[in-house]
């Protein structure tokens, strides 16, 4: 645990001074225990000599202030070292963040990251200092005690070193079983976090079909499953725990069953065997404590695998000397396989070109591999096979950060921090001017949700973007885009789900992205207004290449985008029918 701690905490100073600081305080505990011996030999003389005590008495004193001076000073020690090993792991943890694939961030990993970076990281953390601490205390005062019964008595010295070994074991297999059975009940933690989300949000539901209060029968399987694996971890933890106990108990009968053999038998003095016992005592009780801080040891173990697996995901490799301009904006996938795992490609095969200053439109029914290809461009995955190219260089030659300077990305799904939307405009380019954030928001359409917020540019969007519509969000991504000025645009069903005018506006701004002669558009998109604007479609299906060409032309031959193309007229032209049926008097 202490190299863990090491690797994960290259410079754990402050852990080092409270881990010194306990030490001191428990070897010194067990240092004042031992002048037990010289002081209630001279007090229970026949004749007591209280001066021969005197010496002893104050380097007591002594070493009581000491030991009062040295907790006082460890206790602000401990909580900083808390605090700084806390700050270190979300650090370590947040850079290893930026490193990753963005591909890796699914719902569940991302699920996972959170409660690794705050809850799991703080545990570690507090344990590190709140478990730590008592852990030295509890393992160096019996072998201190130890150390000083061996000197006044070898054999009731060997009797406790017995015991030492024995019980260290003992206390090692049931730190494995806590930390197993703490990854265990994690699980089913997540579960009922998880349901407890869906309850909540699945109240209209819920209301409707008169199952409020009752709940799902998911969030009652998940609480029922997290009951019976916390009874089998209380259960497999009840042995090991007790043959501690065991042990404990046994060490101390052996060692007051020795010590009235001896002094009875004259073979030591009454002082001594007071002292010995004494010290038995406090030998023991450490270690039945011992037994109960295991369990918060098996806790860090497991909170430090934790954090381990997070920092061990596989970066995306930096080549030696990354490319770092972009020779043109051209867009070439060579023989792209890509496979997410066992299951069928997502991509088999793939070659795409995409000129310099072109728009090409991605279409394809739904797991075709459109989404797939955008991933790969803006090096979110690496590929299975072949190579995808920007500019006639690799990408994987490329350094990613670089890489993504001359990217700007339109989600399907659009995240806004919780500030203005000036504020989250200009992540795109802090130091835009107010001419550029006009400009961008007029070419985008956004210039029209603006004027009508009550605060313009200083609206507050809330979490996630909620206080905007989608189609305004859209707009937000979109106008990020032409403010950026980069020049590969990918766009990923960018007007998908929108209401008519929503749409229009839409397609509109990304047909104004196109006509600029030095962008190279990616686009996924099946409105018809925004095909016209594409110099080329490139029809997916199963994860292969099955028609390029012209729109015009792709829809003259009646094969897989003709298809498409009708079905979605069909769609559109249900669904202005029915607005028309319900707008119309009655």
């Amino acid at each position: 645990m202490i190299r863990e701690l090491h690797r994960l905490w290259p410079e754990p100073a402050p852990l080092h001074r409270f881990a010194a600081l306990q030490a001191a305080l428990a070897v010194l505990q067990g240092l004042l225990l031992g002048l037990l011996f010289p002081i209630l030999r001279a007090v229970l003389r026949p004749e007591p000599d209280f001066a021969a005590a005197t010496p002893w008495l104050l380097f007591g004193l002594a070493g009581v202030l000491l030991h009062w001076l040295l907790s006082v000073v460890a206790t602000p020690v401990g909580f900083a070292a808390s605090g700084e090993l806390g700050v270190a792991l979300r650090m370590r943890l947040m850079g290893q963040l930026t490193t990753l694939p963005l591909g890796w961030f699914t719902a569940e990993r991302k699920g996972t990251f959170t409660r690794t970076v705050t809850s799991v990281a703080t545990s570690v953390s507090r344990l590190c200092v709140v478990v730590g601490g008592p852990v030295i205390t509890c393992t160096l005062v019996p072998v201190t005690v130890t150390a000083v019964t061996l000197v006044v008595d070898w054999r009731l010295g060997l009797v406790l070193l017995a015991t030492l070994p024995v019980t260290f074991l003992l206390l090692r297999h049931c730190r494995r079983k806590t930390a197993a059975a703490c990854a265990d009940m994690e699980v089913a933690a997540n579960e009922i976090a998880a349901r407890a989300i869906e309850y909540g949000q699945a109240q209209p539901v819920l209301r409707a079909a008169g199952q409020a209060r009752t709940g799902t029968r998911q969030l009652d399987a998940a609480l029922t499953e997290h009951h019976r694996r916390y009874a089998l971890a209380l259960n497999e933890s009840l042995l090991p725990t007790l043959s501690v106990t065991g042990v404990v108990t046994l060490g101390f009968v052996a060692v007051l069953a020795i010590g009235v053999h001896l002094l009875t038998s004259g073979a030591l003095a009454v002082a001594d065997t007071v002292a010995l016992l004494v010290l038995a005592v406090r030998f023991l009780e450490p270690l039945g404590a011992l037994a109960g801080h295991v369990h918060g040891l098996g806790a860090l173990d497991y909170g430090l695998d934790r954090v381990r697996q997070l920092l061990r995901t596989p970066q995306l490799p930096v080549p030696a000397n990354p490319a770092r301009t972009l020779p043109h904006s051209g867009i070439d996938l060579v023989g792209v396989t890509h496979t997410y795992g066992p299951d069928r490609p997502a991509l088999d095969g793939v070659t795409i070109h995409c000129p310099p200053g072109s728009t090409t439109a991605l279409v394809g029914p739904s797991g075709s591999g459109k989404t797939t290809v955008i991933r790969l461009i803006a090096r979110f995955l690496d590929t299975t096979e072949g190579s995808v190219r920007l500019g006639g260089l690799d990408v994987r030659d490329y350094d990613h950060a670089d890489l993504l300077t001359h990217l700007a990305i339109v989600f399907q799904d659009v995240y806004l921090f919780d500030t203005t939307i000036e504020d989250n405009l200009r992540l795109a380019r802090p130091a835009a001017t107010r001419a550029e954030l006009t400009a961008a928001a007029r070419a985008a359409r956004l210039d029209e949700v603006v004027d009508r917020l009550p605060q313009g540019w200083r609206t507050r969007v809330g979490e996630g973007g909620a206080q905007l519509s989608g189609g305004e969000r859209q707009r937000v991504a979109i106008a990020r885009a032409f403010l950026k000025q980069a020049p590969i645009v990918l766009i990923d069903e960018a007007a998908s789900a929108l209401d008519a005018a929503n749409e229009a506006a839409i397609s509109a701004a990304i047909t104004e992205l196109a006509r600029d002669p030095n962008r190279t558009v990616v686009v996924i998109a099946h409105r018809p207004s925004t095909l016209a604007a594409a110099d080329q479609v490139i029809s997916l299906d199963a994860g292969r290449v099955v028609e390029t060409g012209a729109p015009a032309e792709l829809l003259g031959t009646g094969g897989a985008f003709a298809r498409i193309h009708q079905q979605f007229s069909h769609a559109r032209g249900w669904r202005i029918a029915a607005r028309d049926q319900q707008g119309a008097p009655r």
